[in-house]
C-alpha cells in the first residue's frame, strides 16, 4: 500500500459518507414532496421566499390588499430558497432538496472534524459521518421548511473551516471563511454570531502542524498578533449580514442586524403563565396600540425587561422549563409532518418516529458523556518518574467527573435529558484549557451547545431548538470509540505528518509540558 493509501481511504470514507446522507435525505424528500405542504413557520418561509423569486423583495400581503415591509424572521433561509424558487420554481420540493445538500454536508463537515481528532484511525471518523448521515431526526426533519436543520449545518461547515483554519496558521484567509460561514448562519438564525470569536480562538488554540512555537514578542503583541484573526471573523460575518442590517435600517424605521423578533421571543419566555415553551404571545396594555412591526418588537422587549427587572427570582425560575422544553424531547420531524398532514403521518408514525429518534439521541447523549468523562488525553511519559499518588486536586477533580457522569447518565435514562446535557457541559469545562487545545469538534460541540442552553434559557424553549447542535454533538458522541490518547500526535507528527494519515494535516496535540497549570486536569 502506498504511503498515500490512508489519506485516499478517508477521501473515499468522506465521499462514501456524503452520498449517504445526501441519499437517506433525498429518499425522504422524494417521499414527502407531493404529501407535506409547509406548515407553521415553514408556511411564511414559503411565502415570503415566493414573494422574493417575484421580485416584491421581503414584504408581506395583509388580507386588506396592504403591502408592508417585514423582518419578523430572519431573512436568511426565505432569501435563499426565493433564490432557488426564480431559478427552479416556487415548489417546496425544491426548498426540500437544499436541505437535503446542506444536511448532507453537516455529515461531511463531521466526518473531516472526526479526521483530525483521531487521525489515528478510519473507523472513529467513518462512523461520526455515518451517525450524522442516519440521524433520524436530522433525516426525517429534511421536508421541513424550517431553520433549525439549515443553521446547524452551516455550524458545522464553520466548524470545519475552523479546523482549516487551525492547520493554516497563521494564514488569514481561512478566518475570512469562518467569518463568511457564520454569517450565513446569522441570516438564518441572529444567535449563530455569538460563534464568530469562539470558532476563531477554537482555530487559533491548539498547535498547527509542524509544531509553530508561540510567537516571539511582547506579551502586548502576541496578544495583537492573536486578536487579529478573531477580529476579522467577527468583520467579515457581520459584514455578511450589512446589506440587510441597512435594507432594516432604511425599511423597518429602526436599525436590527437580521430580524425585529426579539421583544417578542422574550416575552414569551417571561410570561408569568409560561411552560418554558412557545405560547401566543399575551399583548401588553402599552403595546395594544403600537401597530409597527418593529415598534412592536422594541415594546414588548421593553416590557419583557421591565417584568424581569421586577420579577427576576420568577424568571429565572423558568430557567429549568426552558431547558427541559429543549433538549428533554426533540421530536421536530414527527411535529412537523403530523402536523401537515395527519392523514399522510397519523399520531401513531409521530410517536414511532419519535421513540426511535429519542433512543439514537439519549444513545449519542451516553457516548459524549463518556467521552467527557475520560479526561484530556496525555502523552505516554507525562508522569514519567513521578512515584506519588494524585495530587487533592486531582482527586477533587476526578470525584467531581464522577459525579456529574453519573447525573449525566441517570438523567439521559430518564425523561428529564436537558440534566444530562448540563450534565455533559460540566464535564467537558472540567478539560479546562485542554478543551481549548484539543480536537476543533470537541471544542465546537460544547460551544454550540453552550450557546443554544443559553440562548433558550432567556427566551423559551422547543424540541426543534436543539436540532442546531445535534451534527456536531454526533460526532462528538463518535470521539468516544477512539482510544485515549488518540488525539496526540506521534514522534514525527510535528514536522507535519498527520499520525495514521500521511498527506493530511491533524490538529492533534501534545501533553502540557509538567509543572504547567493543565497538569491538574
Amino acid at each position: 500500500m502506498s504511503a498515500d493509501a490512508p489519506a485516499a481511504a478517508r477521501r473515499r470514507d468522506a465521499a462514501a459518507i456524503f452520498a449517504l446522507a445526501l441519499a437517506a435525505r433525498v429518499a425522504v424528500v422524494v417521499w414527502a414532496a407531493g404529501r407535506f405542504p409547509p406548515t407553521a413557520d415553514g408556511t411564511y418561509y414559503h411565502r415570503i421566499a415566493e414573494r422574493i423569486a417575484a421580485g416584491l423583495g421581503y414584504t408581506w400581503l395583509w388580507p386588506d390588499g396592504v403591502v408592508t415591509y417585514a423582518a419578523h424572521y430572519p431573512v436568511g433561509y426565505p432569501g435563499a430558497i426565493g433564490a432557488l424558487y426564480a431559478l427552479l420554481g416556487a415548489h417546496a420540493a425544491v426548498a426540500m432538496l437544499l436541505n437535503a445538500v446542506l444536511g448532507a454536508l453537516a455529515a461531511l463537515a463531521v466526518h473531516r472534524l472526526a479526521s483530525r481528532a483521531a487521525p489515528r484511525s478510519r473507523v472513529v471518523p467513518a462512523l461520526a459521518g455515518a451517525l450524522v448521515a442516519v440521524h433520524p431526526g436530522l433525516v426525517a426533519y429534511a421536508p421541513a421548511l424550517m431553520t433549525e436543520g439549515v443553521t446547524g449545518s452551516l455550524v458545522a461547515c464553520a466548524a470545519w473551516a475552523s479546523a482549516w483554519a487551525r492547520d493554516r496558521r497563521p494564514a488569514l484567509a481561512p478566518f475570512a471563511v469562518i467569518g463568511l460561514l457564520v454569517g450565513a448562519a446569522t441570516l438564518v438564525r441572529p444567535q449563530a454570531l455569538l460563534l464568530a470569536p469562539v470558532f476563531a480562538g477554537l482555530a487559533l488554540s491548539g498547535t498547527a502542524p509542524g509544531g509553530t512555537p508561540r510567537a516571539a514578542g511582547s506579551l502586548a503583541a502576541r496578544a495583537a498578533q492573536r486578536a487579529a484573526p478573531v477580529l476579522l471573523t467577527v468583520i467579515v460575518a457581520l459584514l455578511v449580514c450589512a446589506p440587510w442590517t441597512a435594507r432594516n435600517c432604511a425599511r423597518m424605521n429602526q436599525c436590527a442586524l437580521v430580524s425585529v423578533n426579539g421583544g417578542w421571543n422574550l416575552l414569551i419566555g417571561a410570561d408569568p403563565a409560561s411552560t418554558g415553551a412557545w405560547a401566543p404571545i399575551q399583548v401588553p396594555d402599552a403595546c395594544r396600540e403600537v401597530f409597527d412591526e418593529a415598534g412592536k418588537d422594541a415594546c414588548f422587549g421593553r416590557e419583557a425587561r421591565r417584568y424581569i427587572a421586577e420579577h427576576p427570582g420568577a424568571w429565572l425560575g423558568l430557567v429549568p422549563r426552558k431547558l427541559a422544553a429543549t433538549f428533554d424531547y426533540c421530536g421536530a420531524a414527527g411535529w412537523y409532518l403530523h402536523d401537515s398532514n395527519p392523514a399522510a403521518f397519523n399520531e401513531a408514525d409521530k410517536i414511532a418516529l419519535g421513540a426511535v429518534e429519542t433512543v439514537f439521541e439519549r444513545a449519542v447523549l451516553l457516548l459524549a458523556l463518556a467521552w467527557a468523562a475520560r479526561g484530556p488525553a496525555r502523552a505516554p511519559g507525562a508522569l514519567h518518574g513521578r512515584a506519588r499518588g494524585p495530587s487533592p486536586a486531582q482527586r477533587a477533580l476526578g470525584l467531581a467527573r464522577l459525579a456529574l457522569l453519573a447525573l449525566g447518565i441517570v438523567a439521559a435514562l430518564h425523561v428529564h435529558a436537558w440534566v444530562g446535557y448540563m450534565a455533559l457541559l460540566g464535564l467537558a469545562l472540567l478539560h479546562g484549557r485542554a478543551l481549548l487545545r484539543g480536537p476543533v469538534l470537541a471544542g465546537a460541540a460544547i460551544a454550540v451547545l453552550a450557546a443554544t442552553a443559553a440562548t433558550h434559557a432567556v427566551f423559551f424553549g422547543a424540541g426543534r431548538y436543539a436540532l442546531v447542535a445535534f451534527p456536531l454533538l454526533t460526532g462528538l458522541a463518535a470521539l468516544a470509540a477512539a482510544r485515549q490518547g488518540s488525539e496526540l500526535p506521534r514522534p514525527g507528527a510535528a514536522r507535519g505528518e498527520a499520525s495514521g494519515a500521511p498527506g493530511e494535516a491533524s490538529e492533534a496535540v501534545s501533553a502540557p509540558p509538567r509543572g504547567s497549570d493543565d497538569e491538574l486536569l
